[in-house]
């Protein structure tokens, strides 16, 4: 009876390691904080967004400037002077919003500048997971930083540092 009941233990055991899979997980943030090229292009696009940003606040101060000159003015303007200043103001709203619209706007120019820096980064450490994934036979690689929530994350398990090497880089120099 204990022989079968051995037996049966084993082939469970050998049943259910064959279909085992493995999982491993990989700290997104981690890695960008080791790629110098991410820190640049970060800084590229911080520095283009804050001169974008002083264009559109020196532009909206010269339209608030406006709108104060001609509140100050109102009682001595004739009706056409009125719609003309009115109009001047107006359309210098609409060229600040079309303005913002082209710069920060979902198809506006930070975004495609964005995403022609940070893309082939993207596609480096894509690469990189998928070469250490087939590298120790890894099923899934989950990234704790995405919307996947992750209760508990044995370190054993953390392949950030495999993925950080395979990207020629050097881990460990920032902490978590």
């Amino acid at each position: 009876m204990k022989k079968i009941i051995l037996l049966l233990v084993l082939t469970f055991t050998a049943f259910t390691s064959t279909f085992a899979q493995r999982f491993a997980f990989v700290d997104s943030d981690y890695i960008l904080k080791h790629v110098p090229e991410y820190a640049a292009a970060q800084k590229q696009l911080t520095a283009l967004s804050g001169q974008w940003q002083k264009e559109v606040d020196t532009r909206s101060q010269e339209i608030e400037r406006l709108y104060k000159a001609y509140e100050a003015d109102q009682v001595l303007l004739t009706a056409d002077m009125k719609k003309r200043r009115e109009a001047e103001i107006s359309d210098k709203e609409k060229a600040v919003k079309e303005f913002q619209r082209q710069k920060f706007g979902p198809d506006g120019e930070l975004s495609k500048k964005s995403t022609a820096l940070i893309k082939p980064i993207q596609d480096r450490i894509t690469k990189a997971i998928q070469e250490v994934a087939e590298g120790e036979d890894l099923d899934m690689i989950f990234d704790k930083n995405s919307e996947v929530i992750m209760l508990y994350a044995n370190p054993r398990y953390d392949k950030s540092a495999d993925v950080i090497t395979k990207l020629g880089l050097k881990p460990g120099v920032f902490a978590r």
